[in-house]
């Protein structure tokens, strides 16, 4: 290969990277961008790309989610995990910030090779924080495809930090090899040990190494996110009453409406769109929810005023979600004041519940149990929703469905 080839092969392999890089966090970013205005542009592209991994079960697992999203985390590991995604996403973007600052603020000095402050840890901490900051928002957004991505970006990082120490050593010599002696590749060094003087061999990454690697890789991540979203389906809130499994946004509302559930299916207008609803080898699922929570339009298409891209109120949706992590699961998007001239607290949203109720089939196997309503191959169809009260039990409205969410055919999170 010339020389010339070979720098066409680089600058292809950078941009290869970038580009994969910027798709990744593109589908991450799917959060952000299903609250703002530019959704409907949005999906009007990307979810083509979702259906067609729906349509088939070897696929159809990377569309899935693996952590909670419409229910409070259910135990304290999972709750962790999400208050870790914030955290996560906000410090990595910062350090890369810093980093990135310190890098151009050295370029117009002419500093030479960047070499202090997280520099003087690391030898690449814009990548180090660029992952740390993909892990969260793989946490506030936790599809498989957005796993799989970050799986191939944190290849393609190590890749672009092999290729960049390699130019180094070409234009700097002994003094970034002293600097690669003593500061570590993405971790802190433990010894000063010295590196081999072979640079080529060094930096040169054979196919089966990079194979291998990009392997391990989607192994250890995508596989981490299986194990997160069995822990999360064997901790869900559920219960099953006269063949309706229900799942609560927390286990308080859980606890709240069982006594009251027989009660509610058996009202004439429950009843029969039960019947209507019921098939043979399907389930039927009903999330209980707050009457005015906000995320509501993910699990069925309950009205406009549920479809977030419509309410214009991307930044203030995008700081709630990202800095106070349970709050659009634990309060309202209204709540109504109760007292003198204002709504009676009987009357408030506060006292009302949705249950909104869909049909959980599967063509791969037989749904034996509430749990099984949340696999990944399963289907999903909203049916209908009751609104109820919580202390007196009255269904106050009972109201038919279209398919699919407020967003359409997306699919969206499943608990």
């Amino acid at each position: 290969m010339t020389s010339d080839e070979k720098s066409r092969t680089i600058g292809f392999g950078r941009l290869a990277a970038k580009g994969s890089i910027f798709l990744a966090f593109v589908v991450a970013l799917e959060v952000v961008i299903m609250i703002s205005p530019f959704a409907l542009f949005f999906y009007a592209v990307f979810n083509p790309v979702l259906l067609a991994l729906d349509k088939f079960s070897l696929t159809r697992w990377l569309t899935a989610f693996f952590l909670p999203h419409m229910i409070v985390p259910p135990d304290p590991v999972l709750a962790t995990i999400r208050v870790l995604g914030s955290i996560f996403f906000v410090l990595g973007l910062l350090t890369f910030l810093i980093c990135a600052m310190q890098v151009y603020v050295g370029k117009i000095w002419k500093a030479g090779v960047a070499s202090r402050g997280l520099y003087a840890v690391v030898r690449h901490p814009q990548y180090v924080s660029l992952a740390v900051s993909g892990v969260g928002l793989a946490i506030l957004w936790p599809r498989f495809l957005t796993l799989a991505l970050l799986a191939v970006m944190l290849f393609l990082y190590y890749l672009l930090a092999k290729d960049e120490e390699r130019r180094m050593l070409s234009r700097y010599g002994d003094g970034y090899r002293a600097y690669m002696n003593r500061t570590g590749m993405f971790f802190p060094r433990l010894t000063n040990a010295e590196l081999p003087r072979g640079d080529q061999e060094l930096h040169r990454v054979t196919w089966g190494k990079a194979l291998s690697l990009l392997v391990g890789l989607l192994v250890v991540v995508v596989g981490s996110g299986f194990a997160l979203r069995a822990y999360t389906v064997q901790h869900l809130p559920l219960l099953s009453v006269d063949g309706l499994d229900a799942v609560a946004i927390t286990a308080e509302d859980l606890t709240a409406v069982r006594d009251l559930l027989p009660d509610v299916l058996r009202d004439p207008a429950v009843a029969s769109r039960l019947s209507t609803s019921r098939q043979p080898d399907h389930r039927l699922l009903a999330y209980i929810i707050p009457i005015d929570y906000t995320m509501q339009g993910m699990i069925a298409d309950t009205g406009d005023e549920w479809r977030l891209f419509e309410q214009h109120k991307t930044i203030a949706m995008i700081t709630e979600y990202v800095f106070h992590p349970f709050g659009h699961l634990t309060e309202g998007h209204a709540h109504a004041a109760t007292g003198h001239g204002r709504m009676p607290a009987h009357d408030s949203p506060a006292m009302k519940r949705r249950i909104i109720v869909l049909e959980v089939s599967s063509d791969a196997r037989p749904l034996a149990s509430p749990r099984d309503d949340f696999g990944i191959n399963v289907k999903r169809r909203p049916r209908f929703f009751v609104d109820v009260h919580l202390h007196t039990g009255e269904v106050q409205q009972t109201r038919d469905i279209p398919a699919g969410s407020g967003w359409g055919t997306v699919p969206t999170p499943t608990f």
